[in-house]
């Protein structure tokens, strides 16, 4: 079997023309072409470079040529104020290297799905005249391959009346529709040089604990599509618990296929493209980029159909992770702006959160950490900010993940919502926030608030148990924004649980009253909630509390359950659990009204083991319980 390299010398042979000094290449560029340069770790640095050089040595060859491109990692002289005579450059996703350039006017920034380029390129809207593309060696049948740049590129080689490859071996040959013949390319230029690598930044305790957050929200069998950066790959990273799971992305990642080679991903189960990971291209590291070659499992394909919704939305499962830079009370998000400043792009990200919400049994998930700069500004805030892209609008985004927890905000109303984020906000802007939200007539006008060590969600009381009736539940402490699920659990009572639970014949339950059980300071006082698994929606099985007695070292206690679970065991996991977190705190007992007739309650108490006095009074027992030791 030939070399790669034995093949290219006969293609040189073959195709002499195509082969010439890079001097005698760059002389067929014209004076204001449009100029396309591949994407991300695809890009022919050597080509750019190369033509970066000619154009110093040659400063009138090259006259306001447009130079687009969807990202860049690595060389831009093009953005260069130097070369602002002989390129303007023009994106569709802004990257480091020419985020400054964008701001200060000396490139442009075109906002679009990156699904809808190529129809751009087709159409004419965008003309291309020249693409600088890089690729793999060709094979005997005279075939390259796009290797980890497909995305826009093929049909910018295919639109283009001039195009130009770096043949590089090491671009890996990447199966799908990533192939071009030399037929198709007019100059070749070999040149070998290591690909760009993306190494994004080091795991840390904040986006570890994202990544924990969102793999409670993937299911064995589902079909992933996740972002870039250190995030994403913390997320990928919490997910090797996981089997059957499956890839329909736009960009492939060193975190996805470490779950590839661990086979956590199989695409055994995905409903379009079964056994195979279907990319449009890759920013990794070497070993990823060794993995991808020559590997069947593998399919690259160009970005309007990896991108298209409605490809996507045929994915039954389909989970689609992405990030945002901040969003707001409403649920709008901007991952392309900071206020007035651009910074990177539409991207992909809103074609497959859309795509996700179309598809059967989909679910969208934005994570982000709560605060930027050393938490001194908040992601989370009131309004979004004068002059933001807002990138995903209040229907694209199902659940919301930071560090401090879980969102779900799909067919919440805006008060709900506000709640929702509010509560997973970073502590210190949650007073701030609140306040706004007020001002803004985003949440009721009273809403009660403790600020706060006290009024912070204790995650780490979170706990499953198993009744003795093999019923599973989450014992849970309360949260700020469970107010309409308790709503909904208290008007789901009989008229005889409600009286049993508050010895009173009231039946409604406003606002007002609510608040009580929902803002909790949870030095003086616990509400645990125990919750049926499964759903986006949680069910509210039964609910205790318990409230410390001023004067003494000891707690007001009490519980009810949906009349649906009576006789499940439900009420004496909560009352164990009330047991266990008041002797944690140091208390010596309860104090209970138990309504004489309510004996279901009564036999709670006394299979517990405690010692218990009772005073009757006008048919209520008044119970002093002591924990023994």
């Amino acid at each position: 079997m030939e070399e790669p390299r034995e093949i290219l010398e006969h293609m040189r042979g073959r195709y002499p023309e195509k082969f010439v000094p890079e001097n005698r290449i760059f002389e067929k560029i014209r004076r204001g072409d449009h100029l396309f340069v591949g994407t991300g770790c695809g890009e022919p640095q050597h080509l750019v470079s190369a033509l970066a050089a000619y154009v110093e040595t040659h400063p009138k060859a090259v006259f306001d040529a447009e130079v687009f491109q969807v990202w860049t990692l690595g060389v831009a002289p093009y953005a260069d104020e130097k070369f602002s005579s002989n390129f303007r450059h023009n994106s569709f996703f802004i990257g480091d290297n020419t985020r400054a350039a964008v701001n200060e006017g000396l490139a442009d920034y075109t906002p679009v799905f990156l699904s809808q380029v190529p129809d751009l390129f087709y159409h004419k809207y965008v003309g291309i005249d020249v693409a600088l593309v890089q690729t793999s060696c060709p094979d005997r049948n005279g075939y390259m391959s796009l290797g980890v740049s497909v995305d826009i590129t093929k049909a910018a080689v295919e639109q283009a009346s001039l195009v130009i490859c770096q043949v590089n071996r090491y671009m890996p040959r990447v199966h799908g529709d990533t192939f071009i013949h030399m037929d198709d390319v007019d100059f070749i230029l070999p040149y070998d040089e290591e690909l760009l690598e993306y190494k994004p930044d080091a795991q840390g305790e904040i986006t570890d604990q994202i990544g924990k957050y969102v793999a409670r929200l993937v299911e064995d069998g589902d079909t992933v599509q996740v972002g870039y950066g250190s995030l994403p790959n913390a997320v990928m990273a919490n997910l090797e618990g996981k089997s059957h799971l499956g890839v329909h992305t736009e960009l492939l990642s060193d975190g996805l296929v470490n779950l590839i080679k661990k086979g956590v991903i199989d695409n055994s189960m995905k409903t379009v493209n079964r056994g195979k990971t279907v990319a449009t291209f890759c920013m990794g590291t070497k070993s990823t980029y060794e993995f991808l070659d020559d590997n069947p499992s593998i399919e690259f394909m160009t970005i309007d159909y990896t991108n298209n919704p409605l490809v996507i939305a045929q994915h039954r499962n389909m989970v689609a992770i992405n990030s945002a830079l901040e969003m707001d009370l409403t649920g709008q998000a901007s991952a392309e702006s900071l206020g007035k400043v651009f910074y990177s792009g539409i991207g992909g990200q809103a074609d497959f959160m859309r795509g996700a919400v179309l598809a059967p049994r989909g679910k969208t998930i934005l994570a982000l950490p709560s605060t930027a700069d050393n938490d001194e500004i908040s992601r989370i805030l009131p309004l979004i900010r004068e002059g933001a892209g807002v990138t995903l609008i209040r229907g694209d985004v199902h659940y919301v993940v930071t560090e401090y927890g879980i969102a779900y905000l799909h067919g919440k109303n805006v008060r709900e919502r506000a709640m929702e984020l509010i509560a997973i906000a970073h502590p210190k802007f949650r007073p701030w926030l609140i306040q706004e939200a007020k001002r803004n007539n985003l949440i009721y006008k009273d809403q009660a608030f403790i600020p706060g060590k006290a009024g912070e969600y204790p995650e780490e009381l979170e706990n499953y148990r198993r009744t003795h009736k093999d019923v599973e539940v989450l014992l849970r402490p309360v949260k700020i924004s469970d107010e309409p699920l308790l709503k909904d659990f208290f008007y789901s009572l009989s008229d005889e649980s409600m009286y049993r639970r508050f010895v009173s014949r009231r039946q409604d339950m406003p606002h007002v009253r609510l608040q009580g059980f929902v803002v909790i300071d949870y030095t003086k006082e616990m509400a645990i909630l125990a919750v049926l698994p499964g759903g986006e929606k949680e069910t509210i099985a039964g609910m205790g509390e318990y409230s410390i007695n001023e004067g003494s070292h000891t707690a007001e206690v009490a519980f009810v359950v949906k009349d649906e679970y009576h006789n499940q065991g439900i009420g004496t996991e909560l009352l164990a659990y009330l047991t266990q977190l008041a002797k944690r705190a140091g208390l010596n007992g309860f104090t209970a009204e138990v309504l004489v007739e309510n004996k279901p309650m009564l036999h709670v108490f006394e299979k517990m083991g405690f010692d218990i006095e009772r005073a009757l009074s006008s048919g209520v027992y008044e119970l002093i319980i002591s924990f023994r030791t």
